[in-house]
């Protein structure tokens, strides 16, 4: 799982450093890819390769389905981190995103969002009152 919240860095290039615990998880690739609500999405590389699979089994009569999958999967980019743990975000991802220097890595279970720190707090901040009032029912019988 790839849990927390990380403020990290992006230099000069865009490169930041992923997280020392989840390092070993992120080794074998990473898929990044624009998300939902102007935010970088990032995968285990397996993970996102199981994603394409069953993607390729719906059905692309539908406009929406096809329309999603061209920017999700024309958007994507892969890659394998470097020795010390740290990776890329390219520059036209770091443009839809809003990325400045200062980035939040936000854990969403199966995969991490990179955001850029204003726009996470913004975020986090119109969604917790909300998030407080929620019952189980969102998610009957898991939390």
């Amino acid at each position: 799982m790839l849990l927390g919240t990380h403020a990290l860095r992006l230099d000069d290039k865009g490169r930041l450093f992923l997280p020392p615990r989840s390092r070993d998880e992120l080794a074998g690739g990473v898929v990044m890819a624009k998300g939902q609500d102007r935010c970088v999405v990032l995968w285990p590389d397996a993970v996102f390769r199981d994603k394409a699979a069953r993607a390729s089994e719906v059905s692309r009569g539908n406009a929406t389905v096809r329309s999603y999958l061209r920017v999700l999967f024309s958007s994507a980019y892969d890659q394998v981190p470097d020795r010390t743990g740290r990776i890329t975000v390219p520059s036209t991802l770091r443009d839809y995103a809003g990325l400045g220097r200062d980035v939040v890595l936000a854990g969403n279970n199966d995969s991490f969002e990179i955001w850029d720190t204003n726009a996470w707090e913004a975020y986090l901040a119109a969604q917790e009152a909300t998030y407080a009032e929620q019952s189980e029912e969102v998610m009957p019988g898991l939390f």
